[in-house]
Formats: structure tokens, C-alpha cells, sequence
């Protein structure tokens, strides 16, 4: 589990700056950095607070999976980040592989929008 990594990824689909998260948390820059490398072993109610300022369920923290944001196979927009977890369904295994093709995909159907306009 990369906490950390997942951390980041939902910091910056949220648009949100470290230094925003830095000082939400009453923390140095450098100090919330360590936690997105996964410098730093984090305490349950650490996560939670993380949780709560990105708004999402600390298992989708856990347990990051691309297609909580996307749906791979038609490239909508599924539920928000928000969703209640019991509505999600986690994955932790190759999360980074699902989201780089859904990136992927999502690219291939941009292309083929703009060709035909």
C-alpha cells in the first residue's frame, strides 16, 4: 500500500496545493511532502484528518483506484469523490496501470471528438 502516492493523487485531482494541505494540517511544507513520499509512517487519526480535507472516505485513501473516478469502460465521469464508500468498489492492485489507461482512453475518445468537429 502506497498511502502516500494515493494521498497526492487525490491532492491534485481536488487542485489542491501542498502548501494548502501543509498548513490545513498545521504542518511545514517539507513535513506534508514527506508524507506524500511515504517518508513517514502515518497514525490512523492523521489519515482521517487527510481524509476529511480532501473529502473522500479513508478507505478510498487505502485503497486508490481509478475507476472511483473514472469508468474505464465508457469514460464517464462515475461517482464523485465524495461517494459514500459502501457505493465504491476498491481495488489496490495496479491502481497506476488502471488510471494511466483510463487516461489513455480518455485521450484516444478527446481525438476522435475533435476529428469530427
Amino acid at each position: 500500500m502506497n498511502i502516500g502516492d494515493n494521498i497526492k493523487k487525490f491532492r491534485e485531482l481536488k487542485d489542491i496545493t501542498r502548501e494548502q494541505m501543509a498548513a490545513d494540517l498545521d504542518m511545514s511544507v517539507s513535513g506534508y511532502s514527506k508524507i506524500e513520499r511515504n517518508e513517514i509512517d502515518l497514525t490512523i487519526s492523521r489519515i482521517q484528518e487527510i481524509a476529511k480535507l480532501l473529502n473522500v472516505d479513508i478507505s478510498q485513501l487505502m485503497n486508490f483506484d481509478a475507476s472511483q473516478i473514472f469508468n474505464v469502460s465508457n469514460n464517464q465521469l462515475v461517482q464523485g469523490l465524495g461517494a459514500k464508500a459502501e457505493n465504491m468498489h476498491f481495488h489496490g492492485d495496479d491502481y497506476k496501470e488502471k488510471y494511466i489507461k483510463a487516461l489513455e482512453a480518455e485521450i484516444v475518445r478527446l481525438k476522435k471528438i475533435a476529428k469530427e468537429k
